[in-house]
């Protein structure tokens, strides 16, 4: 759930809605640092061939990083949101955290703004990545793609 629709829902299906949407953010987090401790034990694929040489490989490692920050920020920004708001983290429903900070309305709405923006960059960057992705496999015809797959990398 992206939030971009929350306040559309009815009263009391919002407290559902945000509480799937936390859930699926600390999931985010967790397969993030899950993935870049794989990351750090499995070496990056070797480069692809591609018309755009030096400046492809460079712009897909930049995208990347950002990937992986935004993937990053944008959970721990929707934590400080609700710490800013004095609400407590609910941990899947199992346990909570509690609010370190009293409630600041003006600071829970500056950061909910920040959580929003790197949430909207985050889809953006994800869509264009995956558009580039596309273009690799369908119109240079490289193996930029496949080469992310386990059994592609003999």
């Amino acid at each position: 759930m992206s939030g971009q629709f929350g306040a559309e829902l009815p009263r009391g299906a919002r407290e559902t809605g945000l509480f799937v949407h936390i859930s699926l953010g600390l999931a985010i987090l967790g397969f993030v640092m899950a993935r870049l401790a794989w990351r750090a034990a499995d070496p990056v694929p070797a480069p692809v061939d591609s018309p755009l040489g030096l400046w492809g490989e460079r712009a897909g490692q930049a995208v990347h990083y950002m990937l992986y920050a935004l993937l990053i920020a944008v959970p721990i920004a929707g934590i400080v949101v609700q710490f800013a708001k004095g609400h407590a983290l609910r941990i899947f429903g199992l346990f909570e955290i509690v609010s370190p900070w009293t409630a600041d309305r003006a600071f829970g709405r500056d950061t909910r703004e920040v959580h929003d923006l790197l949430a909207n960059g985050t889809m953006t960057l994800i869509g264009l990545h995956a558009a580039a992705a596309l273009v690799h496999h369908y119109i240079f015809r490289d193996r930029a793609l496949l080469r992310m797959l386990p059994c592609s990398r003999s």
